[in-house]
Formats: C-alpha cells, sequence, structure tokens
C-alpha cells in the first residue's frame, strides 16, 4: 500500500472536530505510557544518531577534499606552510582561493589522509547501524503498544454493544453498523500504524536537523525555513478545498455498504421479483457519486505532497547557491555546505511525510469518530444493583397496564393487561403490526416499558438483572439462528456447561436424533451460519434441542412453525408441546390449528387485547377470533 492512503475499504472522511477527536483517540494509549516514553526515547536516540550521520560525512568530504586541494593546488616547494601559501596566492591576485584555503585544514604538498577518512566512515557506518537498531525496536514496540489499544477498542466495542437497547440497532442500518466494528476499527489500526512512527521520526527529525543547520550556518538555516510557512499555508488551503469532498465521500460511502448489505441479504428476494436491474441500477449510481466525491477528494488532496515537494526544490536551489558563495568566500569549507544540503533535503522530506500522511490521519480520525458515536450512544438503563436473583418457583406472568411506543407519535401497546398463570399456555394471535412480538420483546427486557409493569412471581422484571431474566426464559423464533460449528455445538449454546447425555436427552426430545444420523458426521456435522446441509424444519428443531437443553423457566414461541413443511410441522409442534410441558409458555401464531389447546387465547389488535379466552369459547362468542379462524380455514378450503 502507498505511504498516506487509506485502507481499502475505509470509509475516508475528513473528520468533523479533528484536533478532540485526535486527542481522544491518542488519550487511549495512556495505559501503555511507558512504552510510549520508551520508543519517544528510542525514537530520539535513532534521530539524534542519524543526524549526526550528514555532518561526519562532510568531515570526510573536507579531509578529501583538503587533501586533494594540497597535493593539487598547492604545488609549493616543500616545507612551505600554510599562512605561507595563503600570502603567496593573495600576492598573486587570487584572494577568493586564498580566503577559501584560509578556511580550510590544509597543508601545501600533502595528499588525502586516507586513514583518517576510513576512521570517519567507520564511524558513519557505526552511527547508521545504530540508528536503524534504535528505529527497529521503536518500530516494534511502537506497533505493539498500538496493536493492544486497537484490542481493548475492539473489546469495548464488543462489550458496548451487547450494553445498547435494541432501539438502537432499530434506528441504524445493519451494514453501517457493521462497518463502524469492522471496517472503521481496522482503518484506525492502520491509520496509527502508519502514521504515529513516521510522525514521531518526522517531528524529531525536524527539530535535530534545525539544531544541525543553525550549529553549520544560521543564515543558510533562515533561508531554509523560509519555505515552511509556505509549505502551511499551501497545505491548509488544499485541506481546506479538500474537506466538503470528504465529507461527501464518507456520506456515500456509508450509503454505498448499506446497499449491498441490503441488496445481498435479500439476495433471493430480488432475484425472485426481478429487480436484479433496478438494483443494479441503485447501486451504479451510489457508486458513481462514491467515485466523483472520492475522486477529488482524494486528487485535491493528493496536491499537498507536490506542493510541498516543490518548495523543497525551491529550498534546495536557494540553499546550494548561497552554500556555494559562502564556500567560495571562506566562510564556510565543503563539506559543511554539502552536510547543510543533505540536512536540507531531511528537513524537507518529513514535511512532506508529514503532508502525505495528513489524508491517512484524517480518514484514521473520521474513523475513530464513527466509533466514538457508538461508544457514547445511550446505553440501556442499569440492572439495579442489588438484583433479586430468586428462581422462577411458579412461573406466573402478569402485565399491569403497560405502554410502549417504538415512536413518541405511533403507540403500539396502549394500558395492557394480562395474567399468564403458572404452567399454562398463554397463545397470543392478532393481524400482522397488532404489538405480538413486541409484547415477548417487553417480557424479555429487549426494550423498556413507557408505562405500567411487567411482573414474574410478583417480583418487577426491573428489578431482575437482565442476564438473570433471561436465563429464565427460552425463546424459539420464527428465523432460526444457527452459527458455524457442528450440531452438536449448536445444540449446547443453550446450556454450555451440558453433559454429552443432556446434549443427546434434548436432541431426542427435539426429534433432532430422527435425522442427525442420516447426515454424513452425525452430531459432528459441521453446519455454516445459513445453516446449509440441514433444511428449514430441521434447523427449527436444533434451535427447539437447544430450548430444551437450557431447561427454561418460561417458553416463549413466536412463529415456531411458519417456515416447515406440513410433515416437519408435525414433529415441531410435538417437540413444542414436550417443551412447553410444565412450564408457563407464550405462543405466538398465525396457524390457529397449533394453538387450540391453549390454555388461554388472547386476540389483540392496534396494540390493545380484544379478546381473550379458550378456543371453544372464542368461537362461541363469534368475534375477532371467529372472524380470523374462519377467514383462514375459509382460505384453505378454497386453496383445496
Amino acid at each position: 500500500m502507498r505511504p498516506g492512503m487509506p485502507a481499502p475499504g475505509a470509509p475516508d472522511a475528513k473528520a468533523k472536530s479533528f484536533g478532540p477527536s485526535l486527542k481522544r483517540l491518542l488519550h487511549r494509549l495512556a495505559p501503555e505510557k511507558k512504552l510510549v516514553w520508551l520508543v519517544m526515547l528510542l525514537a530520539i536516540t535513532s534521530v539524534v544518531l542519524n543526524t549526526l550521520g550528514p555532518y561526519m560525512l562532510g568531515r570526510a568530504t573536507n579531509l578529501v577534499f583538503d587533501g586533494f586541494v594540497g597535493k593539487h593546488q598547492l604545488r609549493f616547494p616543500p616545507g612551505t606552510t600554510k599562512d605561507q601559501a595563503i600570502d603567496y596566492l593573495r600576492a598573486s591576485g587570487n584572494n577568493t582561493f586564498a580566503d577559501m584555503v584560509g578556511a580550510m585544514d590544509v597543508t601545501p604538498g600533502v595528499g588525502i589522509d586516507f586513514t583518517a577518512v576510513g576512521h570517519v566512515l567507520l564511524l558513519v557506518l557505526a552511527l547508521y547501524i545504530g540508528a536503524s537498531v534504535f528505529g527497529w525496536l521503536q518500530a516494534f514496540l511502537l506497533n505493539m503498544v498500538i496493536n493492544r489499544t486497537v484490542k481493548r477498542l475492539r473489546g469495548e466495542i464488543e462489550d458496548k454493544i451487547h450494553r445498547l437497547p435494541l432501539r438502537y440497532f432499530d434506528s441504524q442500518p445493519r451494514g453501517d453498523v457493521l462497518s463502524r466494528v469492522t471496517n472503521d476499527v481496522d482503518n484506525v489500526s492502520q491509520s496509527l500504524q502508519q502514521t504515529m512512527s513516521q510522525l514521531i521520526v518526522s517531528v524529531f527529525t525536524v527539530l535535530g536537523i534545525l539544531v544541525m543547520m543553525f550549529w553549520i550556518s544560521p543564515l543558510l538555516a533562515l533561508i531554509a525555513l523560509l519555505t515552511v510557512p509556505a509549505a502551511i499555508v499551501v497545505t491548509a488551503l488544499i485541506a481546506k478545498r479538500s474537506k466538503p469532498h470528504f465529507v461527501d465521500q464518507w456520506k456515500h460511502t456509508g450509503l454505498v455498504n448499506a446497499q449491498v448489505e441490503e441488496a445481498y441479504t435479500g439476495h433471493e428476494i430480488v432475484t425472485a421479483f426481478g429487480r436484479n436491474q433496478e438494483v443494479g441500477a441503485e447501486f451504479d449510481k451510489r457508486n458513481e457519486e462514491l467515485y466523483q466525491s472520492s475522486f477529488k477528494a482524494q486528487f485535491i488532496s493528493g496536491l499537498i505532497m507536490p506542493a510541498i515537494m516543490f518548495l523543497g526544490n525551491v529550498n534546495f536551489v536557494l540553499v546550494a547557491l548561497v552554500g556555494g558563495l559562502r564556500v567560495a568566500t571562506g566562510q564556510l569549507s565543503l563539506g559543511e555546505v554539502q552536510a547543510f544540503i543533505q540536512y536540507s533535503r531531511q528537513f524537507s522530506q518529513p514535511l512532506t511525510q508529514i503532508g502525505a500522511m495528513a489524508n491517512l490521519l484524517q480518514s484514521g480520525v473520521a474513523s475513530a469518530e464513527r466509533i466514538f458515536e457508538i461508544l457514547d450512544a445511550e446505553e440501556q438503563s442499569p440492572d439495579p444493583i442489588a438484583a433479586d436473583t430468586r428462581p422462577v418457583d411458579r412461573g406466573e406472568v402478569e402485565f399491569e397496564g403497560i405502554s410502549f411506543r417504538y415512536e413518541e407519535e405511533k403507540p403500539v401497546i396502549e394500558r395492557l393487561s394480562l395474567i399468564a398463570e403458572p404452567g399454562h399456555v398463554v397463545a397470543i394471535v392478532g393481524p400482522t403490526g397488532a404489538g405480538k412480538t413486541t409484547l415477548v420483546n417487553l417480557l424479555m427486557r429487549f426494550y423498556e416499558l413507557d408505562s405500567g409493569a411487567i411482573t414474574i412471581d410478583g417480583v418487577d422484571i426491573t428489578r431482575i438483572s437482565r442476564d438473570n431474566l433471561r436465563s429464565r426464559i427460552g425463546m424459539v423464533l420464527q428465523d432460526t439462528w444457527l452459527f458455524k460449528g457442528t450440531i452438536r455445538e449448536n445444540i449446547a449454546y443453550g446450556n454450555p456447561n451440558a453433559g454429552e447425555e443432556d446434549i443427546l436427552a434434548a436432541a431426542r426430545a427435539a426429534y433432532v436424533d430422527r435425522f442427525v444420523h442420516a447426515l454424513p458426521d452425525g452430531y459432528d456435522t459441521v453446519i455454516d451460519e445459513e445453516g446449509s446441509g440441514v433444511s428449514a424444519g430441521e434447523k427449527q428443531l436444533i434451535t427447539i434441542a437447544r430450548a430444551f437443553l437450557a431447561k427454561p423457566s418460561i417458553l416463549i414461541l413466536d412463529e415456531a412453525t411458519s417456515s416447515v413443511d406440513t410433515r416437519t410441522e408435525l414433529l415441531v409442534q410435538h417437540a413444542t408441546a414436550a417443551l412447553r410441558r410444565d412450564r408457563t409458555s407464550f405462543v405466538i401464531a398465525h396457524r390457529l390449528s397449533t394453538i387450540r389447546d391453549a390454555d388461554l387465547i388472547v386476540v389483540m389488535e392496534a396494540g390493545r387485547i380484544v379478546e381473550h379466552g379458550t378456543h371453544e369459547r372464542l368461537l362461541e362468542e363469534r368475534g375477532a377470533y371467529y372472524r380470523l379462524y374462519n377467514a383462514q380455514f375459509a382460505a384453505a378450503s378454497a386453496d383445496v
């Protein structure tokens, strides 16, 4: 990857508040401050050794040049002194040459002292080897510091994700959240690794070179510094012009990520409805917008480095010109000018590198801001300090006049009251959007009530820690969730401490044992996140086995049979019936045939309970349930 270029896929953008965000990001290095100070010390040592190199090479140049001039330019009789040679040159009208010889350490008739030159070159070699060793150690330790910091940052994000309410994820595109947790963290890591070491070395190099340049010649140092304000102004102007394009790039990157995530997640639906061209056209449009904003941002910000290099070349010409004149007048030696020219090139080099790093640093800080937005997001209300840890004895669940709304102006549930007796099966039915799933989500405390209370065995669930509450409740959802691993591992997810016999017992109870032996490796068959290799019904049976293993006191079945065939539905019904035995159960179902034996059927419409009773009683009342039942079975008869 070229230095100064953001990581592929990173959401490059100009940070909204660069200074405060950078300060906050660097503050995360605080736990490693001892190593950071050691890194600084190693960097200073490496820079000092590197900075002494050109000065010592200048001395070697002086030895060579002085020996050459003494041997070939000052051809005087043996025993002639330097002062005599200078007097002769002045008498001959060569005043400029005489001034130059006066500033040199030369002896007429004596050639190059190769022994002295060799000693100087060995010293220079030792300096550069030492600088490389200290530089390597500094880079190694800094890499350790940054990786530890990013590791802690990932851990904080992971912990934060678990403390965020579902309301947060409802309001954020899933692709954008995933991008923050993965791409942005990686971008921060790469930005710190590529910029921190370079910036530390560059800053100390600039300071060290300034000291040496003023030591050699204050005049030439002032000339070299003339280009610094110009470089700062040019960088600021270019950065200002690129800012709006970076903002657009950030926005369009997020839109493209969300579009891609949405299109690939729903690929089968897009294909089934023949909307591939529309989706492709929408992607092309957003991709073009991203291309335009990215091109403008990168092109304009990419002018920084060439501009600084041009100013560096101007500085080189001025230093070489003035330095040559001062050598000719004997005010500086050739080696000193050579060293100064090296310093001037080295002086512009770190400035150029800082300019090149500016784009990458902006991108890293912008990613850090996106991460900080997650870390600063409002968390779910904390669990009570003295949480109730009593186990569920009876399993009585009561909803006491609860109200809830996702959006302030749109009530979902209004003043709903309901009692689920211990060990009873409560079926919740109603049209889509009636609030059925919301009701059980409130029981699980995925969302907090606006008013009212929910109690389990008379204990308000807000007095129970979320982990303790959810450990008492088992859920089997319409959308099965499996992870990459063996079938045995997926079942054991319900109780990590379960033994082999417990796992097999749960599998037999959920009828998993009936199909698993037909698989190549039985319980050790590996399935991926999509559950490939097993059918939809078999995936549902695995999740039921997982719930069996968890041995919950309260059970929630949310459309557990909606996506399976008739034959498998019978197995699922038998499995869920066994799972519900002696447990308070909530069953959400659209297929009313699956809840005929429920102890209580609750009919919801628009967030309210409009009817409740047994299957037979509700049919006799000929109300909402009767209409739902007849409509469903009339449709089934018509299909036949």
